[in-house]
């Protein structure tokens, strides 16, 4: 039989481990273990999902009809981006800690109030966009680019004017949302185009 080292830790350890019992605590907080963990994976892909998006409160109502029909809701490839694939990280962890982030915007703004109404959405939209802009820019838009990518872009396929501007915002080190801002949704009223 296994003897422990004479390690005051270990032996408060075996004398737990003789105990009767021990086996059926242990057995118990795995079953515990895996339903919480299976709970919360399950409820991860729900978050992910574009119904919990649309419905989990009425702005992002509002920011859905928004979407409906622009290109990344219909083109003719058929390829669709949802909400998760352009606003949370796709990465296991990241996606993880992007949803606790959530529970700061549901209190910071739902069970606040500060945006509980249409009107008050609005008057916060630029600070809302600014701040997702921040957010992809610091990220180099990496959730456009899990689908896009300047090395995949074609000169034979694209139209020449946006493929030189590609080819340049390559070169300059600029990212998507330097450029793509307001493809899916609706601008603030207060943004102001920097190149015009």
């Amino acid at each position: 039989m296994f003897k422990f080292p004479k390690f005051k830790v270990f032996g408060k350890l075996r004398d737990w481990g003789s105990r009767p019992g021990t086996v059926g605590v242990l057995a118990a907080g795995l079953v515990v273990g895996a339903i919480l963990f299976g709970s919360l994976g399950s409820f991860m892909v729900y978050a992910n999902s574009e119904p919990f998006c649309a419905t989990s409160c009425h702005e992002m109502g509002t920011l859905k009809k928004e979407f409906t029909g622009t290109i990344h809701d219909t083109n003719r490839t058929g390829v669709r981006a949802t909400c998760n694939d352009c606003h949370v990280p796709h990465e296991y962890i990241p996606n993880y800690l992007a949803k606790l982030g959530l529970f700061s915007d549901m209190w910071g703004h739902y069970v606040t109030g500060s945006i509980d109404t249409k009107e008050k959405f609005e008057a916060k939209r630029m600070t809302l966009a600014t701040h997702e802009w921040d957010r992809m820019k610091a990220s180099n838009s990496q959730e456009c680019r899990n689908c896009h990518s300047f090395d995949a872009m074609s000169a034979e396929l694209q139209k020449q004017t946006p493929y030189k501007k590609h080819m340049k915002a390559r070169e300059e080190g600029k990212t998507c949302i330097d450029c793509h801002k307001g493809i899916a949704h609706n601008l603030p009223k207060e943004y102001k185009d920097p190149d015009e």
